[in-house]
């Protein structure tokens, strides 16, 4: 049984791809209603770590998520051709024929003038779409079947620095709007001090767990990052 309260109990969760340890020992739960960061260098194992809590990479150890939970993925913003022949509305159908919950989903994801909707934004190639607009698109695309959990690999990746923390501010909003559990991966610290509620620093091994302001100490900085760890100098947000 997983912890009471937790939708996400992780016991001495390891990964290993051809014999290499990829991820080790990693112990934590998350909570219902939690917004959970994951941060860590570049082949920490961040990913894979996703890939193993959905059930698509073999794992030592357990996962356990809550009885019956719905979870939505949204990965990595991925480089999609300007002529890939296919438009917003043939991308939502995939999920859903129902015009109706179409249109609320992209409403609830800020793009709410519905002549702008119907006329433009569903009749236009993905391809097309600027990185917030897409960003925004995959968002929508996840709700539409109602998940209790989204998970989101760098949900600002491709994202001009003006857009970022709308994209979080949109995050937080949906999560309180749906009672969402939220887990990101984040290169961006400031965004994890100012929205999330516990982070995991992740390099292979579990470098810290906890709420930001308390887990992110120099120590931890400098065991995830090294010398790099001067370039993460935060404020503390209220939130």
């Amino acid at each position: 049984m997983a912890e009471s309260g937790a939708i996400l109990t992780v016991d001495n969760l390891g990964v290993k791809f051809d014999g290499q340890e990829i991820l080790r020992d990693l112990s934590f739960t998350v909570s219902r209603g939690d917004v959970f960061a994951i941060v860590g260098p570049n082949g920490a194992g961040k990913t894979v770590l996703f890939r193993a809590l959905l059930g698509l990479v073999a794992h030592s150890g357990t996962v356990r998520w809550e009885s019956k939970v719905a979870i939505s993925y949204i990965p990595q913003r991925f480089s999609i051709d300007k002529d890939f022949p296919l438009t917003v509305k043939e991308f939502m159908e995939f999920k859903t024929g129902d015009r109706k919950l179409i249109m609320a989903a992209l409403h609830s994801v800020g793009i709410t003038d519905e002549h702008h909707i119907n006329h433009h934004i569903l009749n236009q190639r993905i391809g097309w779409l600027s990185g917030g607009q897409l960003q925004r698109v995959f968002i929508a695309w996840a709700i539409l079947d109602n998940p209790h959990v989204i998970l989101f690999d760098e949900p600002t990746a491709g994202i001009d620095i003006g857009g970022e923390e709308t994209i979080y501010n949109l995050i937080k909003k949906l999560r309180d709007e749906k009672e969402l559990t939220i887990l990101f991966i984040s290169h961006d610290l400031n965004m994890v001090y100012k929205y999330a509620n516990n982070v995991l620093c992740l390099n292979k091994d579990m470098i810290c767990y906890g709420a930001p302001a308390d887990a992110l100490d120099p120590a931890a900085l400098k065991a995830l990052y090294g010398g790099e760890a001067t370039f993460y100098t935060h404020h503390h947000h209220k939130k």
